[in-house]
């Protein structure tokens, strides 16, 4: 069973969005038995898959903030959606189910900050620094072409982790947000872009490289 995490201390830069198409991408996809772990009492992951149409493949979703956060038998692929402010034991807890974590960073001088930090904590966790976590950054809502977006790509390029893609700001992901889809499940050509953005990400999850040095 392959368990990815979707985290960043920082709020508001998109995690359940990530999380939420992923599950997406393993269920339509690759047509596997997926779990998506939502540990935010916000529960945007819950309420996305309350709205998902019963014809798209099955995700099984677990309210992690509130339930036991147990895969079923069978599960081929965990996905978790982190909380924001998430510190010390919490942190060490959460990592230690992940053998891959993504970090979605947004183009804000804030954002890139807190990123600075909260890259450096989890380095020092022991399953990163044993890798026995893969872990790497995504750009997210980015707006090509501007000067923050510069700025963010020079630094998530300055990070000792690998940066993987970059997702523009659109307004697909909040039409799948409403219809408890992901982006693979609608009409190609109307996200032919997002695919092409989504593909490095997919592709380096698909890879060796993102997983534990002990699954290798």
């Amino acid at each position: 069973m392959r368990t990815i995490m979707v985290l960043n201390t920082k709020g508001g830069c998109g995690k359940s969005t990530i999380a939420t198409n992923l599950a997406s991408y393993y269920a339509y996809e690759e047509e596997q038995n997926v779990v998506l772990e939502d540990f935010d009492p916000q529960g945007s992951s819950t309420e996305w898959l309350k709205a998902r149409p019963e014809e798209y493949p099955e995700i099984t979703g677990i309210r992690a903030w509130e339930e036991p956060a147990r895969a079923p038998k069978g599960t081929d692929v965990v996905i978790i959606d982190a909380p924001a402010a998430t510190y010390g034991k919490d942190m060490t807890s959460l990592v230690r189910r992940a053998d891959t974590i993504i970090i979605p960073v947004l183009p804000s001088p804030i954002d890139m900050r807190a990123a600075a930090r909260f890259v450096h904590d989890l380095l020092l966790q022991g399953k990163v620094s044993r890798k026995q976590t893969k872990i790497a950054v995504v750009a997210n809502r980015v707006r090509e072409n501007t000067l923050v977006f510069h700025s963010l790509e020079k630094f998530l390029k300055s990070l000792k982790i690998p940066f993987i893609t970059t997702l523009r700001d659109t307004q697909n992901y909040i039409r799948t947000a409403e219809r408890g889809i992901g982006i693979y499940e609608m009409a190609p050509s109307s996200v032919y872009q997002d695919l092409e953005q989504w593909e490095p990400l997919t592709k380096w999850l698909r890879s060796k490289r993102s997983l534990p040095d002990a699954k290798k």
